[in-house]
């Protein structure tokens, strides 16, 4: 129209009125408006926009953009959403970045800013680390962390996740210290409730093994009792005595030391240990068990972790067996023979087959030196 062409004259003409102070004598009350959420000078910087068609944000703060965002969203300013959010991605992304937890939260606290949301969900998606160094961190949910540890892009290791993961834990209980070595029972049982929800989620075999020892041991030790329940030779090597002591007992875990070699094998067995006296054995079912390694006793470096794969076949339960894990992957055999001492006969092995790897550099039988059962309790 023809008269479009006075709407800038009229615009300066009505920010020149909002500066000048001098003329306050004319008041042309329209309607009492409360905005509690919003403040003072954020509403200034909107009534300049009104008052003019036009805003300058290169003169502002981010954190003033962002609240001037979430006031023209509160006032249904619904040409200026757009806009400032397309004026903080092209040129404040590396901040927003940096404080990814307050643009996540911002982003979606309503379905006005879909533009900040697509931000966050391509970052996660796309350069998730970058999230696990912002300087905001540890104040991210639940629920997006959870979407960062199961992104297949993360340029990390598992141990870094796991510190990340560790860190936000640590920040989420008030008063922690940073240093996990001070805690007390309580404080790890608090800790370890906080992480329920990660722990699952984190590879823990593709750690070294010094990663693991360093990372986990504290934590397992301060949180779990070590319970001896079966020494070979303080309780004799037969297959008898292992299902008389062991059997109907959970969570435990065999260390094996190989004889005349300095090699140590062992599993873990969260479930039961039962006997089974037929021909033909059965299998135990769980898919949190694991079998491992060390090639030699007085070198952590060399450790090697293998999870089972087949769940249905991770413990075997025989009469004939002693602790026996998968179809052939960790076998201590007595012979067919209850009674027979399995210290003093060649029949045990490990051959790959229920679990991920093979844990021996051998698949040749072996005899036993000593071998002990521990059984996990929480403190």
């Amino acid at each position: 129209m023809a008269d479009d062409k006075f709407l800038p004259k009229l615009s300066q003409n009505l920010l020149e009125i909002l500066d000048d102070e001098e003329y306050y004598d004319i008041t042309i009350e329209v309607a009492h408006i409360k905005l509690p959420n919003i403040l003072p000078e954020i509403f200034q910087i909107i009534l300049r926009y009104i008052y003019g068609g036009r805003i300058s944000l290169i003169e502002y703060d981010i954190l003033d953009i962002i609240k001037v965002l979430l006031a023209a969203n509160e006032l249904s300013i619904q040409e200026l959403i757009p806009h400032l959010q397309s004026f903080l991605i092209k040129n404040k992304s590396n901040w927003m970045e940096q404080n990814f937890n307050l643009i996540y939260q911002t982003s979606f606290e309503n379905n006005s800013f879909l533009d900040l949301q697509k931000f966050c969900t391509e970052l996660i998606s796309n350069q998730p680390e970058k999230i696990f160094n912002s300087s905001d961190f540890t104040s991210i949910p639940e629920k997006a962390l959870i979407s960062l540890i199961q992104h297949d892009k993360v340029k990390m290791s598992e141990v870094q996740i796991w510190e990340h993961v560790l860190e936000w834990g640590i920040a989420k209980n008030t008063g922690f210290s940073s240093d996990p070595s001070s805690y007390s029972n309580d404080d790890f049982n608090a800790l370890k409730n906080t992480l329920q929800q990660f722990i699952p989620l984190i590879k823990f075999t593709e750690f070294t093994s010094r990663e693991f020892l360093n990372k986990i041991t504290d934590e397992l030790k301060n949180s779990y009792k070590f319970k001896l329940i079966l020494r070979g030779s303080r309780d004799g090597f037969t297959t008898q005595k292992f299902h008389e002591i062991c059997d109907n007992k959970s969570c435990t875990v065999a260390i094996i030391k190989v004889k005349e070699s300095n090699e140590i094998l062992g599993g873990y067995n969260p479930i039961e240990w039962k006997n089974n006296t037929s021909l033909l054995y059965n299998y135990g079912t769980t898919k949190d068990s694991f079998i491992f390694s060390f090639a030699n006793k007085d070198n952590i470096e060399n450790c090697l972790i293998s999870r089972v794969k087949d769940e249905k076949h991770a413990v075997v339960y025989w009469q004939y067996h002693g602790p026996t894990f998968g179809g052939r992957d960790l076998t201590i055999c007595g012979g067919f023979d209850s009674g027979a001492y399995f210290n003093k006969n060649t029949n045990s092995f490990c051959q790959k087959k229920s679990y991920e790897k093979q844990i021996r550099v051998t698949s040749d039988k072996f005899s036993i030196e000593e071998y002990e059962v521990f059984q996990i309790h929480n403190e």
